[in-house]
């Protein structure tokens, strides 16, 4: 068994920038995508496939329950990060994997639960990537999880190779304490080893983790997890990253699908309600979410549900953003269009118009509502702040930055110290020309202010009592955010979300005071 150290992975790290950087290529190609048309120039591109075969939602994590002598209930489930083919728009591909599905199984628990993930990396060798990483060493982060950051939680400085073992036949046997999570949430878990986890989650290591409600207010609905994510595939394998603009930019595939299936379709009846739980798992795409006919009536966010229905009739994720929404569907019945509206982030990206999914209308009529309350107890803070930290994200020369410096390794990074037990706000100021979402781990935000972007984005988010752990920085504008750093001590990380960002440096290290040094 190989212990990789905390030495070692700073050693490993700092090869990042160094190792084998292939010259830059020219600018980044427009998208395009099998079966619909697009347009060429620099206009807005419409990407409408026929509608396909019946949405499946992604298969639930077989799980073994058990409560240890207090009572208190244990949830385990095995995760094994894997390559394994899978079918993507008719063609058979190598992808890599959880459990060998694409989208990863959905992890379900409950507040209060200690959630227990025997993990193991079954990767095969996969070489080293142009940034001088080895693709085949891998790890667990959960991402939107109010836990502790020490291990055996959500560590991601923790690092296993193929064939690891730590804890029995697993490479790691994580746990979380659930207790001072928020229920009613949809997270996110994928990889977050620095330098390969662009490439990770680009070839399909991506999945949804649900903290179940607390309310029966919303069991009678039809609920649907949607996960969207793009790909372009080479032949069998997901397109390589070949250039060091591939990072620059961020990749966007030429296939974009909802739970790994092209423009699925979705039956409702006409006056129904459902819920989605929508997950962006895409590398750099940003999604701006439209139904045709309908508003979204947006009920909760990264973070936990909000006190009421907001109704949007657009409403923009970026990657890592989750958003929790219930529909109601019209009486006329005929399909609908789930559309992602066109929306320029920047750093080379083109307007397009994508159909995501067909909501198919039909069948007898139903005679649902929208409820007027959702969680009354979610309200914006009003508290005393320690101290305000302002943080820039800038790039240029291949490489990302926060605070000028581009992180390397954990004694090569950029590095905000936190008081546990107290707010602090945050001041994100953007100095490139495209969108960054940021992401903070551990401690969820309210969104204060946003200077510039998408104003349907802002004043949703600075006005709604939402709770956030991804925020879009707009190009050339900036945000402020609220955070408490509360309930637990340590050394996590913040970060752009756009992968490719962070793999070349867009990341910074948090030290919550109290942790052992």
């Amino acid at each position: 068994m190989k212990k990789i150290t905390r030495r070692q992975f700073i050693k490993r790290a700092s090869l990042g920038i160094a190792g084998g950087i292939a010259a830059l290529h020219a600018p980044f190609a427009i998208a395009q995508m099998r079966g619909g048309g697009m347009g060429g120039g620099g206009g807005t591109s419409v990407i409408d496939p026929p509608p396909g075969a019946g949405l499946k939602d992604p298969v639930v994590m077989p799980s073994v329950i058990s409560y240890d002598a207090t009572g208190k209930r244990i949830v385990t489930v095995e995760l094994t990060a894997q390559q394994a083919p899978v079918e993507i728009n008719g063609v058979q591909a190598d992808l890599l994997t959880y459990n060998g599905h694409f989208p990863a199984p959905t992890i379900v628990a409950r507040k209060n639960d200690l959630l227990r993930i025997n993990f193991s990396n079954s990767l095969p060798p996969l070489g080293t990537n142009i940034l001088g990483h080895d693709r085949s060493v891998t790890n667990l982060h959960t991402h939107g999880l109010h836990v502790s950051p020490r291990k055996p939680a959500d560590d991601v400085m923790l690092m296993f190779l193929p064939g690891d073992k730590w804890c029995g036949d697993y490479s790691f046997c994580y746990e979380y304490d659930l207790s001072k999570h928020e229920p009613g949430t949809l997270n996110f878990y994928h990889p977050h080893i620095h330098g390969t986890v662009a490439e990770q989650l680009w070839n399909g290591m991506a999945g949804g983790l649900v903290v179940a409600d607390e309310t029966d207010l919303l069991g009678g609905y039809e609920t649907h997890a949607l996960v969207i994510k793009d790909i372009t595939l080479a032949g069998s394998e997901p397109e390589a990253y070949t250039s060091l603009m591939d990072y620059m930019h961020g990749k966007e595939g030429n296939t974009v699908m909802v739970n790994g299936q092209v423009n699925p379709v979705l039956s409702i009846a006409p006056g129904q309600v459902q819920r989605w739980r929508i997950l962006n798992g895409s590398n750099a795409r940003f999604y701006k979410l439209s139904l045709e006919g309908h508003t979204l009536q947006v009920i909760g966010t990264d973070g936990g549900l909000l006190d009421k229905p907001y109704p949007m009739s657009s409403i923009l994720l970026s990657p890592g953003e989750r958003l929790d929404v219930l529909v109601k569907a019209s009486q006329t019945r005929k399909n609908y269009r789930l559309l992602s509206l066109a929306y320029n982030r920047g750093g080379g990206s083109m307007g397009q118009q994508i159909t995501l999914m067909t909501v198919s209308c039909e069948g007898a009529a139903k005679s649902h509502a929208i409820p007027s309350s959702i969680n009354p107890g979610a309200k914006r803070l009003a508290v005393p702040i320690a101290k305000t930290e302002r943080i820039v994200l800038s790039m240029g020369q291949g490489k990302g930055y926060i605070n000028g410096i581009s992180f390397t390794s954990m004694d090569k990074s950029f590095a905000v110290h936190s008081e546990l037990g107290t707010y602090e706000v945050w001041e994100i100021v953007n100095q490139s020309g495209m969108d960054h979402p940021f992401h903070q781990h551990v401690n969820p935000c309210q969104v204060l202010s946003i200077a510039g972007g998408d104003t349907a984005y802002s004043s949703f988010y600075t006005k709604a009592p939402a709770w956030k752990d991804v925020v879009i920085i707009p190009k050339w504008g900036s945000v402020r955010i609220l955070i408490p750093v509360m309930d637990y001590d340590g050394m996590t990380m913040f970060h752009c979300h756009i992968p490719e960002h962070e793999d070349i440096g867009m990341m910074g290290t948090w030290h919550i005071m109290g942790m052992e040094m």
